[in-house]
């Protein structure tokens, strides 16, 4: 009996330390070694494609005016893109698209090279997750789809940990 007691505590005493996270142990082999710091200048101003055959024409706005949705830009590009994923270096150009109503309602980048799509699929992401409405642009006082064109210089910066 004594033996099938001793049997028993062994068993349990063995799957008890057994369940010992791996980070608590300390001889985790899987490391990050390393990391993709980003710089980015948006440029200003923001451009706006005017609409043809207008008139009265005023451009698209955003509550809170142009640095607000700079910086905005910025800070959640700086949360969002996977940087870890892809090197950016040099000039972009994105255009947004704003309907009427003041919704964005197509992102195009450019130029486009090398491992690029994966950068501008992100950047769709970046500028959906703002969910403040523009302000649309208007033509002889109606509301009119317009784009405006964002120019900014990515600098990736590699680091190993």
């Amino acid at each position: 009996m004594k033996a099938f007691i001793l049997f028993i505590t062994m068993l349990v005493a063995n799957f008890t330390f057994a369940q010992q996270d791996i980070e608590e142990r300390g001889d985790n082999n899987i490391a990050e070694v390393n990391k993709n710091l980003l710089k980015i200048d948006i440029k200003q101003p923001l451009l706006q494609v005017a609409v043809k055959n207008c008139n009265d024409f005023k451009p698209a706005g955003f509550e809170g005016g142009v640095l607000v949705y700079k910086e905005t830009l910025r800070k959640f590009m700086l949360d969002y893109l996977n940087s870890d994923f892809y090197v950016l270096n040099g000039d972009f150009t994105f255009t947004i698209t704003i309907d009427q109503t003041g919704k964005v309602t197509d992102i195009e980048g450019s130029p486009k090279v090398a491992n690029s799509s994966y950068f501008f699929d992100d950047m769709k992401y970046v500028v959906r997750r703002i969910k403040k409405d523009w302000i649309p642009a208007s033509c002889n006082g109606h509301p009119v789809t317009s784009q405006v064109k964002i120019k900014m210089n990515i600098s990736s910066i590699s680091t190993d940990l």
